[in-house]
């Protein structure tokens, strides 16, 4: 009886670990990923020591340690080592996410991970294998695109470094970016993308807004280039979420018997208009937007990031307004007690 019981155990887990492997060795990869940043990541306190540091970064790193601390004091945010340390890239790229939509609908592509559910992009710390999983994709009809994220969070699992890269960024930017992060290894939803993405990147554009203004006044250049950065990028991620709307109707125009040429170029003009259309907001920068795509129109994919990271800001920023009186730390406090985290 035990000798067939272990059998049929023994097949069970045999065929477990076939049907899983491409998960198994993926979980493998990106832990080793991980690991090697964290192991080669040294003290922030190294670097501001270090005399051949340069002091425009020693500033820089400065910053981030009191964005830091006003997240955790003034803001609520969990206390963690995150930030404290400095990994060097060199100047190469670490991560690169695939993000996959269909061709003619606005769903994206969704993978399924233990412990943090469902989600709408895939990360690589392999250059390669990020393109072999786009070309996998492309094959099968996918609508791809790919990213290297200027930093990301393994909420709370580990300790999140600092990227060098990361401190090319404006003051605001980086205060921004870092409390969006630190968000995510506070409050952060199972199986609900938008949610975190778009709650994390409030937090972090109004945290940044609010450490900038105590940091430096509301006449610095620090916080004013900040505010018009932001009310240019509002701008753009406006455009981008009516945009969105409207590719999304064009899409249920479309009906089986309509040949796949004549969707594709009508799908094309569309977002051709939508790129043009830029050019008719004006930037406290002067920059033309539509430049940007002046090679290669955009996909899906960048129509659907805006709303996974966009689309809930103006509900919380009703909340923040009135519902918790502009208080941070208030709202925050809520979405806590509110949904349990990981």
């Amino acid at each position: 009886m035990l000798k067939r019981f272990l059998l049929v155990f023994s097949i069970l887990l045999l065929g477990a670990l076939i049907y899983y492997w491409p998960l198994i060795t993926y979980g493998i990869g990106q832990g080793l990923g991980q690991l090697k940043i964290i192991r080669e990541a040294r003290p922030v306190e190294e670097f501001l020591q270090d005399p051949a540091f340069p002091d425009s970064l020693k500033s820089r790193l400065r910053l981030i340690q009191q964005a830091r601390r006003y997240a955790i004091d003034s803001l609520g945010l969990n206390d963690t080592e995150n930030y404290t340390t400095l990994y060097d890239q060199k100047g190469k790229e670490l991560m690169w996410v695939v993000i996959a939509c269909e061709p003619f609908r606005l769903v994206e592509k969704r993978w399924d991970f233990p412990v943090i559910g469902s989600v709408p992009y895939k990360g690589f710390f392999d250059e390669e294998k990020a393109k072999r999983e786009r070309e996998a994709l492309e094959k099968d009809g996918w609508d791809v695109g790919i990213r290297n994220p200027g930093g990301w969070s393994t909420l709370g699992w580990f300790t999140d470094p600092i990227l060098s890269g990361m401190l090319r960024r404006s003051e605001g930017d980086l205060a921004s970016l870092i409390i969006h992060e630190m968000v995510h290894a506070t409050i952060y939803v199972k199986d609900s993308s938008d949610f975190n993405e778009n709650l994390a990147s409030f937090i972090g554009d109004r945290g940044a807004e609010l450490f900038l203004l105590q940091a430096y006044g509301d006449t610095s250049r620090q916080y004013q280039e900040y505010i018009h950065q932001d009310g240019d990028y509002r701008k753009v991620a406006d455009h981008m979420l009516r945009a969105t709307q409207k590719l999304d109707s064009l899409y249920q125009t479309m009906t089986e018997s309509e040949s796949l040429e004549s969707k594709k170029a009508r799908k094309e003009n569309f977002i051709r208009h939508i790129v043009e259309a830029f050019d008719t907001l004006t930037f406290s920068d002067g920059r033309r937007r539509s430049s940007r795509f002046a090679r290669r129109l955009p996909n899906n994919t960048y129509f659907v990031s805006f709303r996974t990271y966009e689309s809930k800001h103006d509900a919380m920023l009703e909340d923040w307004n009135n519902r918790f009186g502009r208080n941070l730390k208030k709202m925050i406090n809520y979405y806590r007690s509110a949904y349990p985290s990981l």
